[in-house]
């Protein structure tokens, strides 16, 4: 069993996490994205960020190849930590279901056999050491395998495709949170992903204490589950961050309110886009 998140975790030693977590993502942003001649570069105002390197750069200026032919439609469900996103997609699934599309059911890691067995080696062995680069690629080599076998044929014959995770999560808690530079990151997800982005992506946005209390629930505590609150706190601040630089794409969800309002909300979005 994972240790019981306690309401002293939160107190003075929290609340300087949740200080630097917030300073260290808005300073990310000072990091800007630019392409010339086909080639990426980032550059950064060392100035301004001084020791902290940028770890968020403008996302939406990232390019990915051109998946228009795709008849299907893709929603990522993203968040933290006891977000209840794994919820909310199951409902989602039901309700369009029962309106009659066809949907497909899926995550990260896993949803295919490769995928579950890096599952297993990424989330559960917690008394083994997975340093940051090698669990990046193990999440990259997933994707990859996910993307090819499941995601891209479900969107070719027209599915709705619903994940939970996907690449902003890669880019939150490999990048945001464990370090990685992010233009490295990015470059990889890409490769991985096969330039392939989200239509949609629902950000479950929850206080930590609370998103973290609801674990208690879980028969298992994950690897994830068991990080520091600096770490939980980078996380969630570095999805604020993406859904700041992706409006249009991401959709952020107060999962702090009861479930059924949750999913409410989500339907709203889902039913006016495909109507």
């Amino acid at each position: 069993m994972g240790k019981a998140v306690t309401s002293n975790s939160f107190s003075k030693q929290g609340a300087t996490a949740k200080s630097e977590a917030v300073k260290f993502a808005r300073h990310a942003m000072k990091g800007k994205k630019l392409l010339k001649n086909g080639r990426e570069r980032t550059t950064t105002n060392q100035k301004v960020l001084g020791k902290l390197q940028p770890r968020l750069i403008a996302i939406s200026t990232f390019i990915y190849y051109d998946r228009s032919h795709l008849k299907g439609y893709f929603i990522t469900f993203e968040g933290g930590e006891g977000s209840g996103k794994t919820t909310q997609l199951a409902h989602l699934a039901r309700h369009l279901q029962k309106k009659g599309y066809p949907v497909l059911q899926t995550r990260e890691p896993g949803g295919t056999l490769i995928g579950e067995a890096i599952r297993s080696l990424l989330l559960y062995p917690k008394e083994v050491h997975c340093n940051p680069e090698a669990e990046l690629f193990l999440y990259l080599a997933d994707r990859a395998q996910h993307v090819k076998e499941v995601i891209l044929p479900a969107l070719s014959e027209g599915q709705i495709v619903l994940c939970d995770r996907f690449s902003d999560s890669t880019l939150v808690y490999q990048g945001i949170a464990r370090g990685i530079p992010l233009h490295k990151v990015l470059a990889m997800t890409r490769l991985a992903a096969d330039g392939l982005k989200p239509n949609l992506t629902f950000l479950l946005d929850i206080d930590l204490e609370k998103g973290l209390s609801r674990l208690k629930t879980r028969k298992e505590a994950n690897r994830l589950d068991l990080e520091t609150d600096l770490f939980h706190y980078k996380v969630r601040e570095g999805y604020l961050a993406l859904a700041k630089d992706e409006p249009k794409r991401i959709h952020v969800v107060n999962a702090a309110i009861s479930e059924r309002r949750v999913f409410v909300e989500i339907r709203k979005v889902v039913d006016g886009i495909l109507s």
